[in-house]
């Protein structure tokens, strides 16, 4: 059994101490601004398409420029692509703030904004996690990994309930200005942090041969193959059902937002827990079965909310649809920066974030058009249904290579 000092044994390292604590208050102050943005828009147009819209713009650019964002992570010193990124963020929450302020603020400004960020996050995120194994040794490396996906689900919990008593007292622009400071605090302790040397990546090729080389080496490793395109399957088919959550409350479980509020917190719990759970874990092995296990679980228990009518009932169920995920998620995270180069990691992690985030405004928009033909719970046991293939395939495949692998030791002897 280990103990609760093992569970966060990754704070041990200065290093990740300091990235822990600006990853923490910048989240926050990033879900605070995420809900205050739908909110001014929503205030602004009383418009669910425009809400739509927003979305697409911040996550759009992830799916077009993704790669690229993982050569620039390969090719130069990710604190330095780091810091600039933060500093381009805190720039984007700024210009947000003084606008709602001044009360000059227009949809097309927030469309615009949402688009800047979308694209410094392209950069961001492969950055962000592949700078995660400089920070700590390779033996403690999944643990980190999963204490940074509690961070992500504390600040889900923590920012949104700050924004909403925030927004009501004084205004959407003051979570804005908080925003902004946050990225105040990631860039302080990014700079303080005393990193090994590290050899420059050098001008190897062009940033297109460098793409490709990244994508090749992916594509011909059956294994990272195989969670890439599970990542891909459940960001098209996993991720709608949150989008159709207020649906749900509203049309299925005859709630109100108060109730919603109650889901999605069902869900990050659920997520929350998961991410503990696989930072309690004392080592790495076996993290490619876990993502089978989780995807499967993940679609079963999205068929159950599909047919669930009752609140006390949706609200057991989805907290296992936080936990499920996020294990498969966590896993597949910690499998590739365990087993890729360390020169292709930045490349790797930005197919990875490609295939999380940048597909996920596709399966917004399948959701929204399958719910208005067939209904939001047909759509979302369909998109269940689509997960727990995904996962029962790559078990299948997992399965076939293991065989052939003792097929290929018994020849040898």
């Amino acid at each position: 059994m280990l103990s609760t000092k093992e569970t966060f044994r990754a704070l041990q390292y200065k290093n990740y101490r300091l990235f822990f604590i600006g990853q923490l208050c910048s989240l926050v102050g990033t879900w605070m601004q995420q809900v205050a943005m739908g909110w001014l828009v929503y205030r602004m147009t009383n418009s669910a398409f425009l809400l739509g819209i927003v979305a697409f713009c911040s996550q759009l650019p992830m799916l077009v420029m993704g790669l690229w964002g993982g050569v620039v992570a390969d090719r130069f010193p990710k604190r330095r692509v780091i810091v600039i990124t933060q500093a381009l963020s805190a720039l984007q929450a700024a210009l947000l703030a003084v606008l709602t302020i001044a009360g000059t603020i227009e949809v097309w400004h927030i469309i615009a904004l949402s688009l800047f960020l979308g694209f410094i996050n392209a950069v961001d995120m492969p950055a962000r996690q592949s700078f995660i194994v400089e920070l700590v040794d390779r033996k403690d490396l999944s643990n980190a990994i999963a204490l940074n996906s509690t961070i992500f689900n504390s600040a889900r919990l923590i920012g949104p309930s700050i924004a909403g008593v925030t927004v009501a007292v004084y205004g959407e622009g003051i979570c804005f200005v908080i925003n902004s400071l946050s990225f105040m605090v990631v860039i302080g302790c990014l700079l303080v942090m005393q990193l090994a040397a590290r050899p420059a990546a050098g001008p190897k090729g062009s940033y297109l041969e460098r793409l490709k080389e990244g994508v090749r080496y992916a594509w011909h490793t059956p294994r990272i193959r195989a969670l890439l395109i599970l990542v891909a399957m459940s960001s098209i088919a996993g991720s709608p059902y949150t989008v159709l959550m207020p649906v749900f409350a509203g049309e299925i479980l005859h709630g109100g937002p108060a109730l919603l509020g109650y889901l999605m917190g069902a869900i990050g719990m659920g997520a929350l827990a998961g991410a503990l759970a696989l930072a309690h874990r004392n080592a790495q092995d076996g993290m490619d079965r876990n993502v089978w296990k989780a995807a499967s679980a993940f679609g079963v228990v999205l068929i159950l909310f599909s047919g669930s009518t009752n609140v006390w009932l949706s609200l057991l169920i989805l907290p296992l649809a936080g936990f499920s995920l996020i294990t498969q998620l966590v896993s597949t995270n910690t499998y590739l920066q365990s087993t890729v180069p360390d020169e292709l990691r930045g490349r790797v992690m930005s197919l990875y974030s490609m295939m999380f985030v940048g597909l996920t405004p596709i399966g917004s928009l399948f959701a929204g058009v399958a719910s208005h033909r067939i209904g939001v719970q047909w759509t979302v046991a369909i998109c269940g249904a689509v997960c727990l293939a995904g996962g029962l395939v790559l078990r299948s495949g997992r399965v076939a290579e293991t065989s052939e692998s003792v097929e290929q030791e018994r020849s040898a002897e």
